[in-house]
């Protein structure tokens, strides 16, 4: 499936379509948001509600390169860019479910931090696990 060795699926809804008939921006990057923090719940153990670390957005980007719109099902594919001590730099693709041709492409950087006191913190190991035994070579 290309260079995004991860795909999570993303639903279109009636009300992510913008006046002028596609997905709205803001939609790409809830797509992005989603798929990554679904998979480090699922696959990391990432615990935003209860657990001591939190992953908070530093940074973003999205490149728009084709139009996608309700009802078409997406998909998000992850991949890494860097795995810092703190932080996570992923590099993100958006597709039409099914195919390999990117109709976006993004960039999310989460910095892990105490949920209580909002300071940086390591990476929690089981997410380090889970990203070095998914996504890298």
């Amino acid at each position: 499936m290309g260079t995004h060795p991860i795909r999570e699926p993303f639903a279109t809804r009636w009300s992510d379509n913008d006046q002028y008939g596609h997905l709205n921006n803001t939609v790409y990057y809830a797509a992005m948001d989603t798929a990554i923090n679904a998979w480090m719940i699922r696959t990391g153990g990432l615990d935003p509600l209860g657990g001591d670390a939190i992953a908070v957005c530093a940074a973003s980007s999205c490149e728009f390169t084709a139009s996608a719109g309700f009802p078409e099902p997406l998909e998000v594919g992850i991949d890494i860019e860097r795995l810092g001590t703190t932080s996570i730099t992923w590099s993100l693709g958006i597709f039409r479910a099914g195919h390999d041709e990117k109709i976006a492409a993004g960039r999310f950087v989460h910095v892990f931090v105490d949920a209580a006191t909002r300071r940086p913190l390591a990476i929690p190991e089981p997410i380090r696990s889970a990203v070095e035994r998914h996504l890298m070579p």
